[in-house]
């Protein structure tokens, strides 16, 4: 009986867990699908996620330490919380704009351009986080509170049902970003389905050249998609010190691998923004699953972290044998366009 009950209790914090790495995880990957559907191929997601959370890091510093809440009054979680998400968001953007600027305006190649992205991104991140250690932590334990001060009033009302259910805190007592991201999953795939601008994006990374004849703006869709894509992404960032280790910078490159995870996640999701929130899920089980079995044999979380990488590769097969057209990637996906050539 006592091992089943450590069983249970095993299985629980590897699904809370799993839940925190696969909402990393899904910013990243739903940054880079909204990138991709307008034809680029960002292979830096993992350095803009890096990019995301120190610039999170940096506004809390300067909300918490550096006067902003004075100058407001007092602190305020939810002030904290919006400074750190702008500050997030506006370093990603401003990453993903130096890559549009490099890949679409200049034409430099994509693979290269994304993979060198990433270098910096994961370099200029750790010199200034291992800076921040000079002056403090940047009250972690109330910055990971105010990430979850949106949802306060929806626990108190859950709180019966979560106990009848016997769930604790495993759907209900998550930050808000947790639910942020399945609504932004959504979001986007209406986005991407059901407006006009959405599908004029999606015609601008299937045929570009087409997409130019018929007098849609190639550069400002390929710009905004990637920019926003970028801010999307670096959220991720943001929420894994925020909310997974409460704020404070660690020099392991445990980022860099969800950032690779994430752009895997974008092929096994097959570019559709609904299969991510599952797959994103999938995905951080799998890579607690060790947890689950520890001492199975030595070395075991290791060989248990390929899973997700395996799984993206059995997908991956089974896409080309099927060869369905809605599973296949953007036909002008990692191309430069040249107009004269069209």
């Amino acid at each position: 009986m006592s091992g089943f009950l450590s069983f249970i209790s095993s299985l629980s914090t590897t699904l809370a867990f799993s839940i925190t790495f696969g909402t990393v995880i899904l910013f990243g990957a739903l940054g880079e699908i909204l990138t991709e559907k307008g034809g680029n191929l960002n292979l830096g997601v993992p350095g803009i996620m890096y990019i995301g959370a120190i610039a999170s890091l940096a506004g809390a510093l300067w909300y918490e330490k550096l006067g902003l809440a004075a100058a407001l009054g007092g602190f305020y979680p939810v002030s904290c919380v919006i400074v750190c998400l702008i500050f997030a968001f506006g370093a990603s953007m401003l990453a993903g704009l130096v890559y549009a600027f490099l890949t679409i305006t200049l034409r430099t190649n994509q693979n290269v351009t994304g993979l060198t992205l990433t270098i910096f991104g994961t370099g200029i991140a750790n010199y200034f986080g291992g800076s921040l250690g000079s002056v403090g932590t940047v009250r972690a334990a109330v910055t990971s509170d105010a990430m979850k001060a949106y949802i306060k009033p929806l626990v108190i009302w859950l709180d019966g049902l979560t106990d009848k259910m016997n769930l604790g805190s495993l759907i209900f007592r998550h930050g808000f970003m947790v639910y942020f991201g399945i609504l932004l999953a959504i979001a986007l795939w209406y986005f991407l389905s059901k407006t006009r601008t959405g599908l004029s994006l999606r015609a601008v990374g299937e045929n570009t050249a087409t997409a130019d004849a018929a007098g849609l703006n190639i550069n400002k869709y390929k710009y905004l998609s990637t920019c926003i894509g970028a801010g999307i992404s670096g959220l991720g960032g943001c929420f894994y010190v925020m909310e997974y280790i409460d704020g404070l910078w660690e020099t392991s490159a445990t980022i860099e691998s969800l950032g690779w995870l994430a752009v895997a996640l974008v092929i096994f999701a097959t570019w559709k923004p609904m299969r991510c929130i599952w797959g994103a899920y999938l995905f951080g089980l799998l890579s607690w699953f060790y947890f689950l079995i520890p001492g199975l044999f030595k070395g075991s979380d290791k060989i248990f972290q390929m899973l997700p990488y395996l799984f993206t590769l059995l997908v991956l097969i089974l896409v080309s044998l099927r060869r369905k057209p809605e599973d296949q990637p953007p036909a002008s996906l990692g191309k430069a366009y040249f107009r004269e050539e069209r």
